[in-house]
């Protein structure tokens, strides 16, 4: 083989290597320079079932995409209620550089809730969202077990509730490390015995076992 055809054939074989990796057509692991936006897609928040008149846990959104699969910015999405009361806010968004848009969701006093995504380019689809709600609960139950508390995760209305059950070999206790200050009082350190706190103020409460690291759990208070 000449020097000249060993050239060649190792610059078809850069273009095939190049070839191979998609360049801007999104098909590769290289930089993706979006077209545009000729699909959207939900990404996240639909079907989450919360309490009436609280912002779910996650946010509601949607991803825009062109033909090649790159997420495409700038693409103005409009969110309304469609049925079940409440609100969203924002109520218009746009999709940011990872080509997702996205708004907060509280449902009203009935359920279930839709939320339509209307994007401005005509030619995307409108999605619909669905949530469920329920009256937040009074009061809520926690078992201290060893090294886990039993939900890890607990919601109450304000003026609400919530007792630990100690159930475990080894001594526990609740010690509040956030939330609205000031923060309720602690657990003291017990191995059998209840305790409780009544929280009023909105927020969410971290508190943790100071015996044993990563015994931890959240309480959220609802309005």
């Amino acid at each position: 083989m000449t020097p000249v055809s060993s050239i060649r054939l190792a610059g078809l074989g850069v273009l095939l290597v190049a070839a191979a990796c998609g360049g801007s057509s999104g098909g590769g692991t290289g930089p993706c320079t979006p077209g545009a936006a000729t699909q959207l897609a939900k990404s996240g928040g639909d079907g989450q079932a919360w309490y009436f008149n609280n912002p779910l846990p996650a946010a509601l959104s949607v991803k825009a995409l062109d033909a090649n699969n790159c997420a495409v910015p700038g693409v103005v999405v409009n969110w309304t209620v469609a049925s079940g009361g409440g609100g969203v806010s924002p109520a218009q968004s746009t999709t940011n550089a990872s080509g997702v848009a996205s708004t907060t969701d509280s449902i009203g006093g009935s359920t279930p809730q839709s939320v339509s995504a209307t994007p401005a380019i005509t030619t995307l689809p409108t999605l619909t969202f669905s949530a469920t709600a329920a009256a937040p609960p009074t009061s809520a139950a926690v078992d201290v077990k060893d090294n886990f508390f039993s939900p890890q995760n607990a919601a109450i209305k304000t003026g609400g509730t919530v007792t630990w059950t100690w159930g475990g070999a080894a001594a526990h206790n609740v010690t509040y490390t956030g939330g609205p200050t000031p923060h309720p009082a602690d657990g003291p350190n017990q191995i059998t015995g209840m305790f409780s706190s009544t929280i009023t103020a909105v927020g969410t409460y971290d508190y943790h076992c100071t015996n044993h690291a990563g015994m931890s759990g959240t309480i959220t208070v609802l309005r």
